[in-house]
């Protein structure tokens, strides 16, 4: 792995992108950032074993979901020639990059439910 330059926290400037808003308008939502975890935890998943997993989805809003994820280039889908046709999500290697963030938003949660 490539050493990484330190970043700093900043306020940005007015007009421009806010990096950090604008990943979370890509992972923030609930369904998103579930469908992340298990793929970051289970490495590849169909369709079924998603939706399983998250109590409540619709069919149509897991597609949507998994289509933002693919054109962001956190995910790809791969078709297998089969009849019925099989389905499988993974993470790319840009995806696995978030492992880093929700280790430090678990221990964050970890450290939350201590101090009560």
């Amino acid at each position: 792995m490539q050493a990484q330059e330190p970043i700093e926290l900043t306020k940005g400037i007015p007009g421009k992108p806010c990096p950090i808003a604008q990943t979370l308008d890509l992972i923030g939502t609930k369904w998103t950032f579930l469908i992340i975890r298990d793929l970051l935890i289970e490495g590849t998943l169909r369709f079924s074993q998603l939706q399983k997993s998250m109590k409540g989805i619709s069919p149509k809003t897991l597609s949507l979901r998994l289509k933002e994820l693919e054109d962001n280039g956190l995910l790809e889908r791969k078709v297998y020639a089969e009849v019925p046709p099989r389905v499988e999500y993974s993470l790319t290697e840009k995806g696995k990059r978030l492992e880093g963030v929700f280790i430090e938003l678990k221990r964050f949660g970890l450290d939350l439910k201590a101090d009560h």
